[in-house]
């Protein structure tokens, strides 16, 4: 299993940024067996607030995951930025996310450029950036999956009242979203709500799950319901579960079998030694 950690120049981000590049290219299902395929299926996947690009690879076995479904996994860092674009400083991480980093990708990795081997996903804030991201490029990305996401719209338009709990403040929304004022946010192009109404005919497949003991389960039903009036093909899970790894581990289990790719034979490796009977 290769892991890659990669730095490239960003335009978007007007300098060098730094992701996690699973890819099973050395695979081997016995000692001395070429196992990988030509072209793979590639997973963006995109951590929640406080993390990097390492908390996928720290947090769960998306290795070994990546390593039996034959996948390409591309972990970059989104800090606190909800992977939206701001001309309050410059940093364009929607475009990041949505255009430069795939196109970094697909030319420096064998991996597919078809839509429908193309695949966005996120935990928490990064399912936020997932959903956003996902819906203004449809064309992009074929299959969604938002873990726990943090779809946060009343906690913005209600910043800075007071007794309101928050990671962020008033003004760090307004920078983030390129806001004037939160208040704002109703409508505007990182509101989910409306982009979910206005996305275009070829709407992406989306997987999305929410722990019933998570504070955001209530904002989670309610977008998959929007989801499912506007007809979206959305597969919606909920079980007991809290905003924690144990919960994205859960997930990540699920959502890459639920994905239109075929699972392989794990490869050899130290965690995976196969010894003749």
């Amino acid at each position: 299993m290769a892991l890659i950690q990669c730095n490239f120049y960003s335009n978007s981000l007007a300098r060098t940024a730094t992701v996690h590049v699973i890819i099973p290219t050395d695979k081997r299902t016995a000692l001395g067996q070429p196992a990988a395929p030509a072209e793979f299926p590639v997973l963006y996947l995109l951590h929640g607030i406080l993390g990097n690009y390492t908390d996928w690879v720290c947090g769960t076995t998306i290795q070994s995951l990546a390593d039996t479904y034959d996948l390409c996994v591309v972990m970059p860092s989104g800090d606190n930025k909800f992977y939206c674009d701001s001309s309050k400083t410059g940093d364009k991480y929607g475009a990041f996310i949505s255009e430069e980093l795939p196109d970094f990708i697909e030319r420096t990795f064998p991996v597919s450029r078809e839509r429908e081997k193309t695949f966005l996903a996120g935990l928490s804030m990064g399912g936020f950036g997932t959903i956003v991201n996902g819906l203004k490029h449809p064309e992009k990305f074929g299959y969604l999956g938002m873990f726990s996401a943090a779809l946060i719209k009343d906690n913005i338009l209600h910043a800075g009242e007071k007794g309101r709990f928050d990671l962020m403040t008033k003004a760090q929304y307004e920078t983030v979203f390129d806001l004037s004022d939160a208040k704002d946010f109703e409508g505007s192009g990182n509101d989910y709500d409306r982009l979910a109404k206005e996305c275009a005919a070829d709407k992406p497949v989306i997987w999305a799950a929410c722990g019933t003991e998570d504070s955001l389960i209530k904002a989670n039903r309610d977008f998959v319901k929007l989801l499912k009036e506007e007809g979206y093909d959305i597969t919606w899970s909920e079980w007991t579960g809290k905003h924690n790894w144990v919960f994205w581990q859960e997930c990540i289990e699920k959502f890459i079998p639920w994905l239109p790719i075929v699972k392989g034979e794990a490869g050899v490796s130290s965690g995976n030694i196969r010894t003749e009977k």
